[in-house]
């Protein structure tokens, strides 16, 4: 094993991507985190805090802590205590948005926000071994169940009922629960993570194509043309890491299955537009929607990679593996601070806008999966 040195991407991650990150969106006199920063790296003035944005820097900064990060315990904290003594409020909801001060800007609950303070919750508890994080996270999985719970199955997407639904808040749910089932030991959460993927199965997946769709009227049926036929390849390859974890957890043969089905898809368009990195969105016959590529679903293709060569001993994803983490260093991440170019154009050049600090999460996960399965990689 190489040295864990700035050279590795493991030394990368400890000594330059989440120290520069803690420093530019942490101060512990300031209530929450900075979410958004100038495309220069200045943070935004901004005072407007979110559910989002804090359960996923409290995660961030939990597993910045397991991986040896000083003072990421205490920004973690932190984070955990803003978002059950600010974005919780008194009956219990936690907001869409508020201000530093507490003042409320937007007073709905949000699906997707809650699946992310149950997968904070339970990166939470790993870190800091607090019992009580698990408590919370049975009390937010409760209102979930009560409040949220459709009557065709899944939930909806928010205390007012908005549609279109999506998919995509299932599938942080799916991630919440299998890590607050590794968190806890507890196989309630692999029984509501088993719930979720039949329901993907029976719902959200196009049997002619082996696609994923993205919007969904109130009874699953597919939503009007054009949103009705967005794919989007990085949420294909972000629920291939997530199935294959999914039978590891439970053993269930159908979720390596489907995992393949997904990637297949994904993978039969992957040379579709300009750009070598993975797009936006297609449509089920891989004709090109957006052929402009955001920051996220490069790393959710490298998690994709990583699930294969792990659970597949996949050859071609091995020889991928490397290229596409140059070609993520080369187009979006700054190796010298950490700071990124969140979008490139249909014709790879860079999209110079605000850089929202909540990609950090995808960032973080990808890069730490590697160094999981391959300790001694280099930063390219």
């Amino acid at each position: 094993m190489l040295a864990d040195t700035a050279d590795t991407l493991s030394g990368w991650l400890r000594e330059t991507l989440l120290p520069g990150w803690l420093a530019r969106v942490y101060d512990p006199t300031r209530p929450g985190f900075v979410e958004m920063l100038e495309p220069g790296g200045a943070a935004s003035g901004s005072d407007i805090r979110s559910t989002l944005v804090t359960a996923r820097l409290t995660y961030v900064f939990s597993h910045a802590h397991l991986l040896g990060v000083p003072g990421a315990l205490d920004a973690a904290r932190h984070g955990m205590t803003f978002l059950w003594e600010t974005c919780r409020r008194p009956d219990g909801r936690f907001c869409y948005r508020c201000r530093a001060s507490g003042e409320v800007v937007d007073t709905r609950s949000d699906f997707y926000d809650l699946a992310f303070v149950l997968f904070s919750l339970g990166w939470f508890a790993r870190a800091s071994g607090d019992g009580l994080a698990l408590a919370r996270a049975e009390e937010v999985m409760g209102f979930i169940e009560t409040q949220l719970a459709h009557p065709d199955g899944g939930f909806r997407e928010d205390t007012l009922g908005t549609l279109p639904r999506r998919q995509n808040p299932h599938m942080h749910l799916l991630e919440a629960c299998h890590a607050l089932a590794e968190a806890s030991g507890d196989r309630r959460w692999l029984a509501r993570a088993d719930t979720i993927v039949a329901l993907m199965r029976r719902r959200m997946l196009d049997e002619a194509t082996d696609s994923l769709g993205e919007f969904f009227g109130e009874d699953w049926s597919a939503w009007p043309e054009p949103r009705g036929l967005v794919r989007e390849p990085g949420h294909h390859y972000e629920w291939t890491w997530l199935l294959y974890h999914h039978e590891r957890l439970t053993h269930s043969a159908s979720a390596r299955i489907d995992a393949r089905r997904l990637y297949g898809f994904a993978e039969r368009h992957r040379d579709q537009g300009k750009t070598h990195p993975v797009i936006n969105e297609i449509d089920p016959n891989g004709a090109v929607l957006n052929g402009a590529a955001l920051l996220w679903p490069q790393t959710e293709y490298l998690k994709a990679l990583v699930a294969r060569i792990e659970f597949e001993g996949d050859e071609i994803a091995t020889t991928r593996l490397d290229g596409h983490l140059r070609l993520m260093f080369d187009r979006f991440v700054d190796r010298k601070t950490g700071l990124w170019i969140n979008q490139i154009d249909s014709a790879g050049q860079a999209i110079i806008e605000p850089v929202p600090v909540r990609v950090l999460y995808h960032l973080l996960l990808a890069c730490a999966e590697i160094v999981r399965l391959r300790p001694e990689t280099r930063l390219p």
